[in-house]
């Protein structure tokens, strides 16, 4: 929430109690919470995948909860596929607002 700049209190609270104590560990959870940049939440979802891989595959395969970590698992692997694309497209507009700056200044010459 930080990167967007999400303000509005309710939201924070409420994503807040549903995270609970993880907020308070030192973990991913608590480190995804505090990213500021896309390429520190690339970093910590990474992380989290490493450690809910060895978790998901040392579950029982019959155990419901075991269902339930393969499932974040594919949520994680989803949520890095997104930050991913949006890393590319902020790239993108970055480029395109360099081009556009440039094609000012072949439209109006500054002299110096």
């Amino acid at each position: 929430m930080n990167l967007t700049g999400t303000v509005d209190e309710h939201v924070k609270q409420h994503a807040e109690a549903e995270i609970g104590d993880a907020l308070e560990e030192d973990g991913p959870i608590a480190a995804l919470s505090n990213a500021e940049t896309l390429d520190e939440i690339a970093r910590h979802l990474d992380a989290a995948l490493v450690d809910l891989e060895e978790e998901a595959s040392d579950a029982d395969p019959t155990d419901p909860h075991g269902a339930y970590l393969r499932g974040r698992v594919v949520a994680v692997r989803d949520a890095e596929q997104r930050i991913r694309r949006l890393r590319e497209q902020t790239d993108g507009l970055l480029e395109d607002l360099g081009e556009t700056h440039h094609t000012l200044h072949e439209a109006f010459p500054i002299e110096e």
